[in-house]
């Protein structure tokens, strides 16, 4: 018992000496406000409007350069991506792209694509958060073909039980044909040009 006794002290008197040894190591290891105050690197003061103006020039010239490839049609091919029926595509003036599922369009009709997310040519992309503004782009597309797609088979079978299904599904399908990517006004300008009526928006 002596003994047990005797090696329970020791192990006693040793936790603190260990303990504080660990705190002065995190110690030195952290990042205390002092530390911070002493190494801190004298700050110069910052105009924010310098920036600001800097960046409103900058800006400025950006959309110059734009309109004036616009004007001289020297943007080469616009591209687009446009959010319709819950999904994204990306589109070039030409391209066919497939809609899934039931969509009131029917063959002939010329609609206008509004909620485009991006557009852009070889040189610039306008982003838009989440959309760009109405009227900047136009995005006109036929609806070209309205079809069913192939037979899918859904067969349910339970073993033993004498019970079996075969069920067939074709849902249906709308092709669109895309006409023509066009920026429809300049780019920082406050005047909305006439949009052509469609016969329907989408």
């Amino acid at each position: 018992m002596s003994f047990l006794a005797q090696t329970m002290r020791q192990v006693l008197r040793q936790v603190p000496s260990r303990t504080a040894a660990l705190a002065g190591g995190m110690r030195s290891l952290s990042i205390s406000p002092a530390f911070l105050q002493q190494n801190k690197p004298a700050t110069e003061s910052v105009d924010i409007s310098a920036i600001s103006k800097d960046q409103q020039k900058e800006c400025s010239n950006i959309c110059e350069r734009i309109n004036q490839q616009v004007a001289k049609s020297e943007q080469g091919r616009l591209f687009a991506v446009v959010h319709l029926c819950g999904k994204q595509f990306k589109i070039t003036p030409g391209d066919i792209i497939l809609v899934e599922g039931y969509w009131p369009p029917t063959i002939g009709d010329e609609i206008s694509l509004d909620k485009v997310l991006l557009a852009g040519a070889r040189d610039f992309t306008l982003v838009g958060r989440p959309i760009l503004e109405p009227g900047l782009v136009s995005v006109k597309a036929t609806v070209v073909e309205k079809t069913l797609t192939h037979t899918k088979t859904h067969f349910r079978k339970k073993r033993r039980k004498q019970y079996m299904r075969i069920n067939f599904q074709r849902s249906p399908n709308t092709m669109i044909r895309i006409n023509s990517i066009e920026l429809a006004r300049p780019v920082d300008g406050n005047s909305e040009a006439e949009v052509e009526p469609s016969k329907r928006l989408f």
